[in-house]
């Protein structure tokens, strides 16, 4: 292919080499429609810089639903570095490639794309490396996933990614995650290009009239330009007769297999089975030829028309070509052609490509083939394939003779698509399952996933209902099933908040209780849910000892479900028991758990939190190292960033312009999707800083709603706020009924946290020897707990009572307590606060300077993450496999910290005090 015009753009393209060769890495899509010269730009850059060692991968259109199969291709020269890959890494890029059998979370996405950096990096030590990855737009999702993750964080590393996507026609933009990597688009070749182009191909005199409308028909389709001369006769040329219609695409297709027409059919069944096998591996090609009793010299036939060429790996002329020769050839040759693939396609290395061969060979259902699939999906989802589980099972249940197990697999299969994020696809193939016909467990099955991905797509509160329906059919032949839907419908209600059924948590109660009786309930899942539907019906004091075992049980249970609903339901018991050592315990295993499973859907709500738990300590900078983590990983998924713990954080942080604008972003957001519980946050940490800032009437406006709604999970934040806006604001009324609620079941919780709360609280209602006696008993309590900020809130009240009271010096002493530790804290607005307070007492507050280390060291949140690890002991392997990076760029950060700082060793990191990080925004 010509790169007549193309200078600019081979510059481009050059560059990203370039960058690779100095060891800063680069990533660049190049786009365009069919045959306008991506292939060749690609190869001429790459020709031009030898000193590079280069790994291809093509997609192809039946493939793009066989997970991995693209980094099959990709990684398979450079496999013998898979050993010096962090252990988590090494081994989920193992199981995504078909190394390992054995099970590893299905959500081990992030860890594979990790994997695959580590793994290119350590492929670059010798030699930079380039990735030339062909056809994207036919990439199965999961390899495309991991490549765009690795493609992202290729800086300070010898590697360079290029990626080749057809769009235009009917391609769309290929797929979505490519579209934030930089790209370069290819247009047509200007008129004078092309016109050159076309008389330098055709050596025949041309009827200038010809010559224009060729010129114009093909657009600058460097391709059509080229292929036209050799698909048309001279007469054809010199007249302007025939010339092709359509697309340039259709056309270049036409084109193609009108010049495979002319060999011979046994020529033409090698083509055939070269287009279907889409890793390139001639000796395969040749196990299948002898499959179909085709002769050794056909390849040669098939290499003289120039549109292919057989050497260490079977290629095609152009995208095209294949799929020219593929969708030429007839049903009944393409299913000989796939049978064949299967036969020669070794069971032990590849099972799940010859699943899916045998499953394009078939002509009509096929149980064992049907059967084959569905081992294949079960792998596929262990491997994080989840929509090539969907494809697998959906072609199952088009191939399995017996209806009810039809039925069956197409429920797993819309189960696979929601997963994967195609609730549509989803919901029809539910549709398709129900018209068939289902039995009652399958009836409750459906029922349960219209209702998980109506929650999907509109966070709908009517949710409930489905799920606890579906409960009640799981309920005599499947109780365990059924007690886990109502705990996922609890949770639902929970989330919708005061846009839930006021019924729905007495429906699920009443549905739990008519469940059969059986042996007492052992699994946390169990306890948690009994314990949670008491707190709800008849309060704290009921609920404490099923709550307390079910916090228990879930912090030593390393084989609890690690589902996004558990985890937080988990969480939230230990909140409700004010049990801030089952909490930090739970967020700390959870988070670890998670990371070790690299269950990826699981991990922004293990992120928060376990930055809730920071939080509750004061350490807000972690936190929002936590919060930055979770906002990459959102991103990755393409989901909506995490925004209740950012705006706790703000608020404790006295940082009015991002608190405002968190809570105005989301409260909006929330009462459109309905979600009641974000709604309650965002009022709770205005009211936070509010009254961190002294504007108690603000602060009593802004949380009044969320209070009148008893809503577990934020009112052990909440409902201490609302008594101290009250009290302030003159509003003793609504404060005394609120406390009551406070304190309700408070004293069976032995919780000094909880003590130290209600005494604080109890402290602003009284008045004389019994406030002074409530304060230095929160001041007690508090002082046996890690929660800094409650405690530095105790020392400020009393120290503000103290003064209104008129005993200075003794106001001074709190006071100063408090202004210290809120600003060692960071929580300038409390600070400020402490300030004015003690000003009004004759002394000035004195200002917190930095250290040394402070003043030098601003480390950015990823930074300040891979230092923490490094000082306590983690290798750069160990960082790497923890947070998704290559042991490389952890080095490359690591120098920076060190620049930072001022120091040359880890040992010396070990010994320093490490600063705060920048806020994440």
């Amino acid at each position: 292919m010509t790169l007549l015009g193309r200078t600019r753009e081979l510059a481009v393209v050059s560059n990203v080499l370039r960058a690779a060769g100095e060891g800063r890495g680069g990533v660049l899509v190049v786009r365009g429609p069919a045959g306008i010269g991506k292939s060749a730009l690609v190869t001429a850059a790459v020709e031009a810089a030898p000193h590079l060692r280069v790994l291809y991968a093509t997609g192809t259109e039946f493939e793009s639903d066989l997970p991995f199969a693209g980094l099959h291709q990709l990684c398979q020269p450079v496999l013998e570095r898979l050993a010096e890959l962090p252990a988590p890494q090494a081994t989920a890029l193992g199981h995504a490639l078909g190394l390992d059998t054995g099970p590893v979370a299905p959500d081990a996405g992030l860890l594979v794309g990790a994997g695959l950096l580590s793994l290119l990096t350590a492929a670059a030590r010798t030699r930079p490396l380039v990735c030339v990855v062909d056809d994207a737009q036919w990439m199965d999702p999961a390899s495309t996933a991991a490549l765009a993750f690795a493609a992202r964080r290729l800086s300070a590393v010898p590697v360079a990614v290029v990626v080749v996507v057809r769009d235009g026609d009917d391609q769309g933009a290929g797929p979505d995650v490519l579209t934030r990597l930089p790209e370069l688009r290819l247009e047509g070749l200007p008129e004078r290009e092309a016109r050159e182009l076309l008389d330098a191909e055709v050596r025949a005199p041309l009827d200038p009239r010809v010559r224009d409308r060729v010129v114009a028909e093909a657009r600058g389709n460097p391709l059509a330009l080229l292929e036209l001369p050799r698909t048309v006769g001279p007469a054809a040329l010199a007249g302007g007769y025939e010339l092709p219609g359509g697309s340039v695409s259709g056309a270049l297709e036409a084109s193609f297999r009108q010049r495979l027409s002319l060999l011979p059919p046994p020529a033409q069944a090698f083509a055939a089975l070269a287009s279907a096998e889409p890793t390139g591996d001639p000796d395969l090609l040749r196990r299948a030829a002898r499959e179909m009793g085709l002769a050794v010299d056909v390849a040669g036939l098939v290499e003289e028309t120039g549109l292919v060429s057989m050497g260490v790996r079977v290629r095609f002329r152009h995208p095209l070509v294949r799929s020219a020769v593929y969708h030429a050839t007839s049903p009944g040759q393409r299913r000989a052609v796939h049978r064949a693939l299967a036969a020669a396609t070794d069971l032990a290395v590849d099972p799940h490509r010859r699943a899916w061969h045998l499953a394009m060979a078939a002509d009509g259902p096929d149980e064992a083939v049907a059967d084959e699939l569905e081992r294949s999906a079960g792998q596929a989802q262990l491997r994080g394939g989840v929509a090539a589980a969907a494809a697998f099972l959906e072609r199952a249940a088009v191939l399995t003779p017996d209806p009810v197990r039809r039925a069956g697999r197409l429920l797993e299969a819309a189960s696979a698509k929601r997963a994967a994020g195609a609730p549509e696809t989803a919901l029809q193939l539910v549709s398709v399952a129900e018209s068939a016909g289902l039995d009652r467990r399958q009836r409750a099955l459906a029922g349960a996933l219209r209702a998980r991905t109506a929650f999907d797509q509109r966070q709908d509160a009517g949710a409930v209902g489905l799920l606890v329906q579906a409960a009640r059919s799981f309920a005599e032949a499947d109780p365990a099933t059924a007690r886990e839907a109502l705990l996922e419908a609890y949770a639902v209600a929970l989330y919708a908040g005061r846009f839930a059924d006021p019924d729905a948590v007495p429906q699920i109660a009443a549905v739990a209780r008519s469940l059969p009786a059986g042996e007492a309930p052992t699994r946390p899942l169990d306890l948690l849910l009994d314990g949670l539907l008491t707190l709800a019906t008849r309060g704290r004091a009921h609920a404490v000892d099923q709550l307390r075992r079910g916090v228990a049980m879930s912090v030593d249970d390393d084989d609890a479900p690690l589902t996004s609903g558990y985890l937080w339901m988990a969480a939230s018991a230990a909140h409700e028991l004010w049990d801030e050592e089952g909490f930090r315990l739970l967020a700390e295993q959870q988070l670890a758990r998670v990371r070790r499973a690299g269950a990826v859907a699981a991990l922004i709500l293990a992120l928060g939190t376990r930055a809730l738990s920071h939080v509750h300590t004061g350490r807000f900078a972690q936190a929002q190292v936590l919060v930055g983590e979770a906002h990459r990983v959102a991103d990755e998924l393409g989901v909506p960033p995490m925004l209740t713990v950012p705006v706790i954080i703000a608020a404790w942080q006295g940082d009015e312009p991002a608190t405002t604008r968190i809570v105005q972003a989301a409260s909006a957001d929330a009462a459109m999707r309905r979600e009641g519980g974000h709604l309650s946050v965002m009022e709770y940490a205005t009211a936070l800083l509010l009254n961190a800032q002294g504007r108690y009437g603000e602060a009593l406006d802004a949380c009044r709603t969320a209070v009148d709604l008893h809503e577990q999970d934020v009112r052990v934040w909440l409902l201490p706020e609302f008594v101290e806006a009250a009290v302030r604001a003159g509003r003793r009324d609504l404060a005394v009924p609120v406390h009551e609620r406070l304190r309700e079941g408070v004293e069976l919780l032995r919780s000094d946290w909880a003590a130290g709360t209600v005494a604080r609280c109890a402290a602003l209602l009284a008045e004389g020897e019994e406030a002074e006696e409530q304060y230095r008993a929160a001041v007690e309590h508090l002082s046996r707990t890690a929660a800094a900020p409650q405690l530095a809130r105790a020392h400020l009240l009393y120290g503000e009572w103290l003064r209104r009271e008129g005993r200075k010096r003794e106001a001074r002493e709190r006071l100063r307590l408090a202004h210290d530790a809120f600003s060692g804290l960071g929580a300038t607005a409390f600070a400020a606060r402490a300030a004015r307070e003690l000003a009004a007492t004759g002394e000035r507050a004195r200002t917190r300077g930095a250290t040394g280390d402070e003043q030098r060291a601003q480390l950015t949140a990823q930074e300040l993450q891979v230092a923490r690890a490094v000082a306590a002991g983690a290798t750069s392997k160990e960082v790497a496999a923890e947070l998704f990076l290559s042991p490389r760029t952890v080095d490359a950060h690591l120098r920076n910290i060190f620049a930072k700082l001022g120091i040359t060793s880890r040992r010396q990191l070990r010994h320093l005090p490490l600063p705060a990080g920048p806020r994440e925004r």
